[in-house]
């Protein structure tokens, strides 16, 4: 099972961290280990001084597929939910600075946090999902897949050009604006439209 994962995929959250918005989808990967388990505690980890929250739409694989087209690509998943990308932003920004990978910011272990999935069936609008995330009861961020820079298709089908999709993989969109910092005891809820799908303590 791989993770992949969509950087800058909405033009407002590229603005507020100060990045230019990209011409074609900005993919990194996580490790298997970075998912955290169902039912497990989410720690603060010690490297880091600023956490940072990125709520996204995260997309399962249901097929297996190398060099999909666009217009075939929305084959190749059937349920979505909502994820958090957490990131060490003191770690990203010193490694950014240095020009170096940022894995280490990104991609560590339980680093990635999926909700419950929903599928998608007949007539599911893929370009308009509204999804939202509270931290403490206050929303924090909200999108609508409709503002992404690259669609679900052109995500999956660039992702196909370089790396083979198996069946389970994980697709994280990317996040909208209002990333943020959150602290131990701050307890976040994710939602797609009405549906609370996701829950985690910080602790």
């Amino acid at each position: 099972m791989k993770i992949f994962c969509v950087g800058r995929n909405y033009a407002e959250h590229a603005k507020e961290l100060g990045n230019d918005v990209p011409d074609e989808p900005v993919i990194f990967l996580k490790p298997k280990s970075a998912l955290l388990q169902p039912h497990m505690p989410f720690y603060y980890p010690e490297f880091t001084n600023e956490l940072h929250y990125e709520a996204e739409i995260v997309l399962r694989v249901s097929k297996n597929g190398k060099y999909i087209q666009e217009k075939h690509a929305n084959k190749y998943f059937n349920a979505i939910s909502v994820g958090i990308d957490f990131t060490a932003r003191d770690v990203q920004n010193e490694l950014k600075a240095k020009g170096l990978p940022w894995e280490k910011a990104k991609a560590w272990d339980n680093s990635a946090v999926v909700g419950k999935f929903i599928e998608m069936g007949e007539g599911f609008d893929s370009n308009n999902i509204n999804f939202c995330l509270y931290n403490n009861k206050q929303l924090v961020q909200q999108g609508n897949t409709g503002q992404m820079i690259f669609n679900f298709n052109e995500i999956i089908s660039n992702i196909s050009q370089y790396f083979s999709l198996n069946i389970g993989d994980l697709v994280f969109t990317g996040t909208p604006a209002g990333v943020g910092e959150c602290v131990v005891g701050d307890e976040l809820e994710g939602f797609i439209e009405d549906d609370s799908l996701l829950e985690v303590s910080i602790k």
